[in-house]
């Protein structure tokens, strides 16, 4: 006689929205299945939900110096903060990439840059097309195995499928110079991790090295973050002007920073009162 065998089946529904993914990006929930009190026997089903895929956009902020993690860390010892500083630099500074780079100079000297700021020839700086203003990059010539460190200060190049326009100054610490360009390779790196060269490159300049932790286009804003840092017992800023067209900036700036132990307590310390974009300048003090 045969026998009748009746095998549960479970369905699992799934509806498809034609609504615009969200770019706050919510987490993907696994919908709940009810299940009886003792379940039949039944085999196993794997469902694979869809990916996130798509609407990925660059990042464009500035890097910071300090991790957002920082806030809420309170008895952290050094090596826990470079490490968790590291973690939360954004996505694009793990660029890592081999091309062409060309160099630019007399024509563009003294014109603005993408950024507002004057571009000086003779500067490390390059110019890039995705890597975030201000940000660093170490460019290596793979031909010779030079290495500098520039400041990502301008967009470009837009010519051919170049990746870089370096300035005079670093294009002839690469030595490709003459040549016009040469296949190098350009890594992203942390304002930290470019600290030592900026140091030492500051240095053969006559200049030293600061933290500007704001820039403002009235003068009592810059007081208000003066006192705000001051109050809580850190070094007392310095507030420096400069001309740009017929306005003037006012430049809170903290340092010099003499070593990169002393930037990283000092970024610590700042990002626990919500300071957590300082940048890195040079410039030369009177005293």
């Amino acid at each position: 006689m045969n026998k009748i065998i009746t095998i549960p089946l479970i369905l699992v529904l799934s509806s498809c929205s034609s609504n615009q993914i969200k770019t706050s990006e919510a987490p993907i929930q696994t919908p709940f299945i009810s299940q009886p009190a003792s379940p039949p026997k039944a085999a196993l089903v794997a469902i694979q939900l869809p990916s996130q895929t798509g609407n990925k956009s660059r990042h464009h902020s500035i890097i910071e110096l300090s991790g957002k993690s920082f806030l809420n860390v309170e008895d952290t010892d050094k090596a826990e903060q470079s490490a968790q500083q590291e973690s939360w630099l954004p996505r694009i500074a793990r660029y890592l990439k081999q091309g062409v780079a060309s160099w630019y100079g007399p024509g563009f000297h003294g014109k603005k840059t993408a950024n507002g700021e004057i571009f000086d020839m003779y500067e490390m700086t390059a110019a890039h097309k995705t890597l975030p203003i201000p940000s660093y990059a170490q460019v290596t010539n793979l031909e010779n195995n030079k290495t500098v460190v520039v400041r990502i200060n301008d967009r470009g190049p837009y010519s051919g499928n170049r990746l870089m326009d370096l300035s005079y100054a670093a294009a002839k610490k690469l030595g490709i110079q003459s040549e016009g360009t040469g296949k190098v390779e350009i890594k992203a790196i942390s304002a930290m991790q470019a600290l030592p060269q900026i140091q030492k490159t500051a240095e053969s300049q006559n200049k030293k090295v600061y933290f500007q932790v704001g820039s403002f286009g009235s003068e009592s804003k810059a007081l208000k973050l003066q006192d705000k840092i001051a109050a809580h017992n850190l070094p007392e800023p310095t507030i420096h002007t400069s001309k740009q067209r017929k306005n003037t900036l006012y430049k809170v700036q903290m340092g010099p920073i003499k070593s990169k132990q002393n930037a990283e307590m000092l970024s610590y310390q700042l990002a626990k009162i919500g300071i957590k974009d300082p940048q890195i300048v040079t410039a030369t003090r009177q005293n």
